[in-house]
Protein backbone atom coordinates (compact mmCIF):
# COMPACT_ATOMS: atom_id res chain seq x y z
CA UNK A 1 0.00 0.00 0.00
CA UNK A 2 1.46 3.65 -1.12
CA UNK A 3 1.66 5.66 2.36
CA UNK A 4 -1.15 8.73 1.74
CA UNK A 5 0.75 11.91 1.32
CA UNK A 6 -0.71 15.13 3.18
CA UNK A 7 0.56 18.34 5.31
CA UNK A 8 0.75 15.85 8.06
CA UNK A 9 3.05 15.63 11.03
CA UNK A 10 6.04 13.65 12.20
CA UNK A 11 4.87 10.77 14.55
CA UNK A 12 6.19 10.66 18.22
CA UNK A 13 7.09 6.87 18.18
CA UNK A 14 11.12 6.34 18.40
CA UNK A 15 13.17 4.98 21.37
CA UNK A 16 16.49 5.27 23.20
CA UNK A 17 17.13 2.01 21.48
CA UNK A 18 16.66 4.12 17.80
CA UNK A 19 19.02 7.17 19.22
CA UNK A 20 21.87 4.57 20.09
CA UNK A 21 21.27 2.61 16.30
CA UNK A 22 21.56 5.94 14.39
CA UNK A 23 24.27 6.86 15.70
CA UNK A 24 26.14 3.47 15.30
CA UNK A 25 24.49 3.91 11.81
CA UNK A 26 25.91 7.34 10.72
CA UNK A 27 29.09 6.94 12.56
CA UNK A 28 30.74 3.67 12.00
CA UNK A 29 31.35 3.25 8.35
CA UNK A 30 34.68 2.38 6.48
CA UNK A 31 37.17 4.96 7.58
CA UNK A 32 37.57 2.91 11.37
CA UNK A 33 38.82 0.15 8.80
CA UNK A 34 40.67 2.79 6.29
CA UNK A 35 41.78 5.68 8.92
CA UNK A 36 43.97 3.83 11.52
CA UNK A 37 46.89 3.05 8.88
CA UNK A 38 47.17 7.11 8.07
CA UNK A 39 46.89 7.33 12.01
CA UNK A 40 49.43 4.80 12.66
CA UNK A 41 52.21 6.20 9.99
CA UNK A 42 51.70 9.43 11.30
CA UNK A 43 52.09 8.42 15.05
CA UNK A 44 53.78 4.86 14.96
CA UNK A 45 53.83 4.24 18.48
CA UNK A 46 51.21 1.90 20.07
CA UNK A 47 50.56 3.96 23.19
CA UNK A 48 50.07 7.27 21.16
CA UNK A 49 48.08 5.51 18.37
CA UNK A 50 45.76 4.50 21.10
CA UNK A 51 45.92 7.81 22.44
CA UNK A 52 44.02 9.84 19.88
CA UNK A 53 41.66 7.60 19.42
CA UNK A 54 41.15 8.10 23.40
CA UNK A 55 41.14 11.50 22.53
CA UNK A 56 38.70 11.84 19.23
CA UNK A 57 36.11 9.57 21.51
CA UNK A 58 36.80 12.26 24.60
CA UNK A 59 36.19 15.39 22.11
CA UNK A 60 32.39 13.23 20.43
CA UNK A 61 31.19 12.21 24.29
CA UNK A 62 32.13 15.95 25.00
CA UNK A 63 30.13 17.18 21.78
CA UNK A 64 27.40 14.43 22.53
CA UNK A 65 26.49 15.73 26.36
CA UNK A 66 26.90 19.63 25.00
CA UNK A 67 24.21 19.02 21.87
CA UNK A 68 22.29 16.95 24.17
CA UNK A 69 20.82 20.12 25.93
CA UNK A 70 19.80 21.90 23.59
CA UNK A 71 18.06 19.04 21.40
CA UNK A 72 15.85 18.04 24.48
CA UNK A 73 14.96 21.85 25.40
CA UNK A 74 13.43 22.13 22.16
CA UNK A 75 12.43 18.22 20.77
CA UNK A 76 12.27 19.81 17.66
CA UNK A 77 13.55 17.89 14.40
CA UNK A 78 15.97 19.16 12.36
CA UNK A 79 19.77 18.44 13.25
CA UNK A 80 21.88 20.99 14.51
CA UNK A 81 20.06 23.93 12.29
CA UNK A 82 17.67 24.06 14.89
CA UNK A 83 19.16 25.25 17.79
CA UNK A 84 22.01 26.86 16.02
CA UNK A 85 19.22 29.24 14.14
CA UNK A 86 17.42 29.56 17.54
CA UNK A 87 20.72 30.54 19.33
CA UNK A 88 22.69 32.48 16.87
CA UNK A 89 20.28 33.80 14.29
CA UNK A 90 19.01 32.67 11.15
CA UNK A 91 21.52 33.24 8.69
CA UNK A 92 24.44 30.80 10.55
CA UNK A 93 21.39 28.56 10.56
CA UNK A 94 20.70 28.59 7.36
CA UNK A 95 24.74 27.65 6.52
CA UNK A 96 24.53 25.23 8.97
CA UNK A 97 21.11 23.66 7.64
CA UNK A 98 22.18 23.87 3.87
CA UNK A 99 25.55 22.35 4.27
CA UNK A 100 23.84 19.75 6.37
CA UNK A 101 21.62 18.50 3.89
CA UNK A 102 24.11 18.90 1.04
CA UNK A 103 26.65 17.28 2.63
CA UNK A 104 24.56 14.36 4.07
CA UNK A 105 23.03 13.84 0.09
CA UNK A 106 26.46 13.21 -0.62
CA UNK A 107 27.48 10.85 2.18
CA UNK A 108 24.57 8.51 0.67
CA UNK A 109 25.97 8.80 -2.98
CA UNK A 110 29.33 8.02 -1.41
CA UNK A 111 28.11 5.18 0.24
CA UNK A 112 26.27 3.84 -2.40
CA UNK A 113 29.43 3.93 -4.87
CA UNK A 114 31.75 2.16 -1.79
CA UNK A 115 29.16 -0.39 -1.80
CA UNK A 116 29.00 -1.10 -5.28
CA UNK A 117 33.20 -1.32 -4.97
CA UNK A 118 33.44 -3.93 -2.53
CA UNK A 119 30.39 -5.70 -3.70
CA UNK A 120 31.80 -6.38 -7.17
CA UNK A 121 34.66 -8.69 -7.02
CA UNK A 122 32.14 -10.86 -4.75
CA UNK A 123 29.79 -10.83 -7.68
CA UNK A 124 31.66 -10.95 -10.70
CA UNK A 125 28.44 -10.44 -12.75
CA UNK A 126 28.63 -6.70 -11.57
CA UNK A 127 32.06 -5.55 -12.65
CA UNK A 128 31.71 -2.32 -14.66
CA UNK A 129 28.58 -1.71 -13.48
CA UNK A 130 29.03 0.02 -10.39
CA UNK A 131 27.35 3.52 -11.15
CA UNK A 132 23.88 1.35 -11.46
CA UNK A 133 24.56 -0.61 -8.57
CA UNK A 134 25.11 2.46 -6.74
CA UNK A 135 21.95 4.14 -7.79
CA UNK A 136 20.14 0.74 -7.45
CA UNK A 137 20.84 0.84 -3.56
CA UNK A 138 19.97 4.30 -3.24
CA UNK A 139 16.71 3.73 -5.01
CA UNK A 140 15.72 0.74 -3.11
CA UNK A 141 16.58 2.48 0.24
CA UNK A 142 14.28 5.22 -1.21
CA UNK A 143 11.40 3.20 -1.67
CA UNK A 144 11.79 1.45 1.69
CA UNK A 145 11.96 4.55 4.15
CA UNK A 146 9.49 6.40 1.84
CA UNK A 147 7.02 4.13 3.96
CA UNK A 148 7.22 5.95 7.11
CA UNK A 149 9.56 5.93 10.28
CA UNK A 150 7.99 3.07 12.02
CA UNK A 151 10.03 0.99 9.17
CA UNK A 152 12.91 3.03 9.31
CA UNK A 153 13.54 2.58 13.13
CA UNK A 154 13.09 -1.06 12.29
CA UNK A 155 15.34 -1.09 10.02
CA UNK A 156 18.36 0.77 11.46
CA UNK A 157 17.60 -0.97 14.58
CA UNK A 158 18.39 -4.30 12.80
CA UNK A 159 21.14 -2.97 10.89
CA UNK A 160 22.80 -1.56 13.28
CA UNK A 161 22.39 -4.48 15.58
CA UNK A 162 24.11 -6.81 12.77
CA UNK A 163 26.84 -3.96 12.53
CA UNK A 164 27.94 -3.73 16.25
CA UNK A 165 27.78 -7.71 16.64
CA UNK A 166 29.94 -8.18 13.38
CA UNK A 167 32.46 -5.82 14.56
CA UNK A 168 32.26 -7.72 18.25
CA UNK A 169 33.31 -10.51 16.36
CA UNK A 170 36.16 -8.69 14.37
CA UNK A 171 37.32 -7.89 17.67
CA UNK A 172 36.91 -10.58 19.85
CA UNK A 173 39.34 -12.86 16.84
CA UNK A 174 41.71 -9.97 16.73
CA UNK A 175 42.49 -10.90 20.56
CA UNK A 176 41.65 -13.71 20.58
CA UNK A 177 42.63 -16.13 17.36
CA UNK A 178 46.20 -16.88 17.49
CA UNK A 179 48.21 -14.44 15.38
CA UNK A 180 50.26 -16.60 12.58
CA UNK A 181 54.15 -15.30 12.83
CA UNK A 182 54.67 -12.30 10.92
CA UNK A 183 58.08 -11.04 9.54
CA UNK A 184 59.96 -8.44 11.75
CA UNK A 185 59.75 -4.65 10.39
CA UNK A 186 61.85 -2.20 11.18
CA UNK A 187 59.77 0.49 13.82
CA UNK A 188 59.34 4.25 12.30
CA UNK A 189 61.33 6.88 13.60
CA UNK A 190 58.98 8.96 15.85
CA UNK A 191 58.83 12.79 14.63
CA UNK A 192 60.08 15.10 17.47
CA UNK A 193 59.58 18.72 18.61
CA UNK A 194 56.93 20.39 16.12
CA UNK A 195 56.82 17.65 13.71
CA UNK A 196 55.51 15.78 16.67
CA UNK A 197 52.93 18.84 17.45
CA UNK A 198 52.27 18.11 13.74
CA UNK A 199 51.96 14.54 13.61
CA UNK A 200 49.00 14.70 16.73
CA UNK A 201 47.51 17.51 14.86
CA UNK A 202 46.96 15.81 12.03
CA UNK A 203 46.37 12.24 13.15
CA UNK A 204 43.34 13.93 15.58
CA UNK A 205 41.97 15.16 12.03
CA UNK A 206 41.74 11.95 10.77
CA UNK A 207 40.18 10.49 13.98
CA UNK A 208 37.64 13.12 14.92
CA UNK A 209 36.58 12.69 10.93
CA UNK A 210 35.90 8.90 11.64
CA UNK A 211 34.25 9.97 14.65
CA UNK A 212 31.80 12.16 12.55
CA UNK A 213 28.01 10.65 13.12
CA UNK A 214 27.27 11.56 16.97
CA UNK A 215 24.91 13.74 15.94
CA UNK A 216 22.23 11.71 14.63
CA UNK A 217 19.30 11.63 17.63
CA UNK A 218 19.27 15.13 17.16
CA UNK A 219 17.59 14.83 13.53
CA UNK A 220 14.45 13.08 15.49
CA UNK A 221 13.65 15.38 18.03
CA UNK A 222 10.04 16.09 18.40
CA UNK A 223 9.67 11.98 17.23
CA UNK A 224 11.30 10.73 20.39
CA UNK A 225 9.64 9.70 22.91
CA UNK A 226 10.16 11.53 26.31
CA UNK A 227 12.79 13.75 24.61
CA UNK A 228 14.03 15.44 27.42
CA UNK A 229 15.42 11.70 28.63
CA UNK A 230 15.67 9.94 25.41
CA UNK A 231 17.71 12.09 23.60
CA UNK A 232 20.53 12.59 26.39
CA UNK A 233 20.46 8.68 27.24
CA UNK A 234 21.08 7.66 23.15
CA UNK A 235 23.86 10.21 22.65
CA UNK A 236 25.78 9.22 25.65
CA UNK A 237 25.08 5.82 25.11
CA UNK A 238 25.61 5.88 21.68
CA UNK A 239 28.74 7.57 21.18
CA UNK A 240 30.42 5.15 24.64
CA UNK A 241 29.31 2.27 22.52
CA UNK A 242 31.33 3.49 19.14
CA UNK A 243 34.38 4.96 21.74
CA UNK A 244 34.51 1.18 22.66
CA UNK A 245 33.83 -0.26 19.18
CA UNK A 246 36.99 2.13 17.77
CA UNK A 247 39.44 1.45 20.83
CA UNK A 248 39.24 -2.32 20.72
CA UNK A 249 38.99 -2.41 16.91
CA UNK A 250 42.74 -0.81 17.12
CA UNK A 251 43.85 -2.27 19.96
CA UNK A 252 42.82 -6.13 18.10
CA UNK A 253 44.76 -4.35 14.87
CA UNK A 254 47.67 -3.83 16.80
CA UNK A 255 47.82 -7.37 18.19
CA UNK A 256 47.64 -9.24 14.63
CA UNK A 257 49.88 -6.37 12.94
CA UNK A 258 51.82 -4.43 14.98
CA UNK A 259 51.87 -0.97 14.70
CA UNK A 260 54.30 -1.18 12.12
CA UNK A 261 52.96 -2.74 9.71
CA UNK A 262 49.74 -1.10 9.89
CA UNK A 263 51.65 2.51 8.76
CA UNK A 264 50.78 3.67 5.71
CA UNK A 265 48.43 0.96 5.20
CA UNK A 266 45.42 2.28 3.11
CA UNK A 267 42.94 -0.75 4.44
CA UNK A 268 44.37 -2.02 7.21
CA UNK A 269 41.83 -4.02 8.19
CA UNK A 270 41.43 -5.91 5.24
CA UNK A 271 45.47 -6.72 5.92
CA UNK A 272 44.42 -7.74 9.36
CA UNK A 273 41.49 -10.53 7.90
CA UNK A 274 44.31 -11.76 5.78
CA UNK A 275 46.58 -12.53 7.96
CA UNK A 276 44.46 -14.27 10.21
CA UNK A 277 42.19 -15.94 7.90
CA UNK A 278 44.38 -15.90 4.75
CA UNK A 279 42.18 -15.11 1.05
CA UNK A 280 38.86 -15.71 3.05
CA UNK A 281 39.90 -12.61 5.44
CA UNK A 282 39.28 -10.24 2.07
CA UNK A 283 35.75 -11.52 1.82
CA UNK A 284 34.94 -10.94 5.74
CA UNK A 285 36.13 -7.83 5.63
CA UNK A 286 33.88 -6.71 2.33
CA UNK A 287 30.70 -8.10 4.03
CA UNK A 288 31.75 -6.15 6.80
CA UNK A 289 32.28 -3.13 4.73
CA UNK A 290 28.88 -3.74 3.14
CA UNK A 291 26.77 -3.90 6.35
CA UNK A 292 28.35 -0.95 7.70
CA UNK A 293 27.83 1.25 4.22
CA UNK A 294 23.54 -0.26 4.22
CA UNK A 295 23.11 1.12 8.11
CA UNK A 296 24.87 4.05 7.05
CA UNK A 297 22.21 4.57 4.06
CA UNK A 298 19.82 3.79 6.04
CA UNK A 299 20.35 6.74 8.34
CA UNK A 300 21.48 9.57 6.24
CA UNK A 301 18.58 8.92 4.25
CA UNK A 302 16.23 9.11 7.37
CA UNK A 303 18.15 12.45 8.71
CA UNK A 304 18.33 14.73 5.79
CA UNK A 305 15.02 15.04 4.93
CA UNK A 306 14.39 16.56 8.15
CA UNK A 307 16.80 18.94 7.83
CA UNK A 308 14.81 20.46 5.01
CA UNK A 309 11.63 19.98 6.64
CA UNK A 310 12.80 22.45 9.81
CA UNK A 311 13.97 24.85 6.50
CA UNK A 312 10.42 25.10 4.98
CA UNK A 313 8.92 25.67 8.75
CA UNK A 314 11.24 28.68 8.81
CA UNK A 315 10.24 29.69 4.93
CA UNK A 316 14.09 29.24 3.73
CA UNK A 317 13.40 26.59 1.33
CA UNK A 318 9.58 26.02 -0.67
CA UNK A 319 6.49 24.98 1.66
CA UNK A 320 6.20 21.69 0.13
CA UNK A 321 9.16 20.47 1.89
CA UNK A 322 7.39 20.64 5.20
CA UNK A 323 4.82 18.09 3.84
CA UNK A 324 4.71 14.54 5.60
CA UNK A 325 3.01 11.34 4.73
CA UNK A 326 0.78 9.34 7.41
CA UNK A 327 3.72 6.75 8.15
CA UNK A 328 5.90 10.50 9.12
CA UNK A 329 7.96 10.89 6.31
CA UNK A 330 8.65 14.47 4.78
CA UNK A 331 8.17 13.16 1.38
CA UNK A 332 9.03 16.01 -0.90
CA UNK A 333 12.48 16.07 1.40
CA UNK A 334 12.86 12.38 1.42
CA UNK A 335 12.77 12.56 -2.62
CA UNK A 336 14.56 15.28 -3.11
CA UNK A 337 17.37 13.88 -1.22
CA UNK A 338 17.40 10.84 -3.12
CA UNK A 339 17.03 12.66 -6.23
CA UNK A 340 20.29 14.97 -5.29
CA UNK A 341 21.95 11.16 -3.78
CA UNK A 342 21.44 10.10 -7.58
CA UNK A 343 22.32 13.66 -9.08
CA UNK A 344 26.03 13.25 -7.14
CA UNK A 345 26.45 9.65 -8.09
CA UNK A 346 25.60 9.88 -11.88
CA UNK A 347 27.48 12.98 -12.10
CA UNK A 348 30.51 11.72 -10.20
CA UNK A 349 30.88 15.17 -8.21
CA UNK A 350 30.22 13.01 -4.88
CA UNK A 351 33.78 13.47 -4.03
CA UNK A 352 34.00 17.03 -4.68
CA UNK A 353 31.06 17.80 -2.71
CA UNK A 354 32.44 16.40 0.54
CA UNK A 355 36.19 17.79 0.36
CA UNK A 356 33.93 21.53 -0.01
CA UNK A 357 31.81 20.26 3.07
CA UNK A 358 35.01 19.27 5.06
CA UNK A 359 35.31 23.10 6.34
CA UNK A 360 31.47 23.67 6.97
CA UNK A 361 31.37 20.09 9.27
CA UNK A 362 33.86 21.94 11.45
CA UNK A 363 32.60 24.99 11.55
CA UNK A 364 28.88 23.81 11.75
CA UNK A 365 30.04 22.09 15.55
CA UNK A 366 32.05 24.90 16.66
CA UNK A 367 28.41 27.16 15.49
CA UNK A 368 26.72 24.47 17.86
CA UNK A 369 28.85 24.48 20.70
CA UNK A 370 28.16 28.14 20.70
CA UNK A 371 25.22 28.34 20.25
CA UNK A 372 24.63 25.88 23.79
CA UNK A 373 26.16 29.53 25.38
CA UNK A 374 24.22 31.86 23.47
CA UNK A 375 20.52 29.93 24.52
CA UNK A 376 21.79 29.93 28.20
CA UNK A 377 22.48 33.71 28.18
CA UNK A 378 19.31 34.53 25.79
CA UNK A 379 16.69 31.78 27.52
CA UNK A 380 17.93 31.04 31.10
CA UNK A 381 14.44 30.54 32.29
CA UNK A 382 13.27 27.95 29.53
CA UNK A 383 12.85 24.74 31.26
CA UNK A 384 15.77 22.20 30.42
CA UNK A 385 15.33 18.43 31.20
CA UNK A 386 18.81 18.38 30.80
CA UNK A 387 21.81 20.21 31.53
CA UNK A 388 25.17 20.13 30.41
CA UNK A 389 27.36 18.03 33.08
CA UNK A 390 30.29 20.13 33.84
CA UNK A 391 29.35 23.38 32.00
CA UNK A 392 30.79 25.78 31.11
CA UNK A 393 34.05 24.09 31.18
CA UNK A 394 32.66 20.83 29.35
CA UNK A 395 31.49 22.52 26.42
CA UNK A 396 34.00 25.04 26.32
CA UNK A 397 36.89 22.41 25.58
CA UNK A 398 34.69 21.27 22.99
CA UNK A 399 34.63 24.87 21.42
CA UNK A 400 38.46 25.14 21.83
CA UNK A 401 39.24 22.15 20.25
CA UNK A 402 37.12 22.49 17.53
CA UNK A 403 38.59 25.88 16.85
CA UNK A 404 41.71 24.52 16.71
CA UNK A 405 40.58 21.73 14.57
CA UNK A 406 39.06 24.29 11.88
CA UNK A 407 42.35 26.10 11.92
CA UNK A 408 44.14 22.93 11.23
CA UNK A 409 41.47 22.45 8.48
CA UNK A 410 42.15 25.62 6.44
CA UNK A 411 46.17 25.29 7.45
CA UNK A 412 46.60 21.07 5.73
CA UNK A 413 43.39 21.62 2.92
CA UNK A 414 43.72 25.56 1.79
CA UNK A 415 42.67 24.49 -1.69
CA UNK A 416 39.54 23.00 -0.39
CA UNK A 417 39.18 25.71 2.19
CA UNK A 418 39.44 28.31 0.02
CA UNK A 419 36.56 27.00 -1.91
CA UNK A 420 34.27 27.02 1.29
CA UNK A 421 35.59 29.96 1.93
CA UNK A 422 33.96 31.53 -1.21
CA UNK A 423 31.07 29.67 -0.72
CA UNK A 424 30.14 31.10 2.20
CA UNK A 425 30.59 34.44 1.28
CA UNK A 426 27.77 33.34 -1.56
CA UNK A 427 25.72 32.38 0.38
CA UNK A 428 25.28 35.14 1.98
CA UNK A 429 23.51 37.43 -0.86
CA UNK A 430 21.46 33.84 -1.41
CA UNK A 431 20.16 33.91 1.92
CA UNK A 432 18.87 37.65 1.76
CA UNK A 433 17.25 36.58 -1.72
CA UNK A 434 15.45 34.10 -0.13
CA UNK A 435 14.62 36.57 2.63
CA UNK A 436 13.41 39.10 -0.35
CA UNK A 437 11.15 36.51 -1.63
CA UNK A 438 9.70 35.48 1.55
CA UNK A 439 8.62 39.02 2.13
CA UNK A 440 6.56 39.44 -0.97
Amino acid sequence: MVPVTSRGKLLQVLGVAFGVAVIIGNTILIGILRTPGDVAARLPAAGLFIGVWLIGGLYAFLGAISLAEPGAMMAQSGGQYVFVRRGLGEYPGFVVGWNDWISTCATVSLGGMVFAEYLAPLVPALAGKQVLVACALVLLFGLLLWRGIKVGDLSQQILSALKALAFGVLIGLCMLWPVPGRESMAAQPLPAGMAMVGAIVAALQAVIYTYDGWTGPLYFGEEVKDAGRGIPRSMALGVVLVIAIYVLVNVGMVRVLGIERMAGDPFVAATAGRALFGAQGDTIIRLLVLLSIMSGINACLLMAPRVVLALSRDRLVPGGFGTVNQGGTPTVGHWATVGVALAFILTGTVNTVLALCAFFFVASYTLSFLSVFALRRKEPDTPRPYRVPGYPWTTGLAVVISVAFLVGSVVTDWGNSRKSLALLVLSLPAYKVICWFRAR
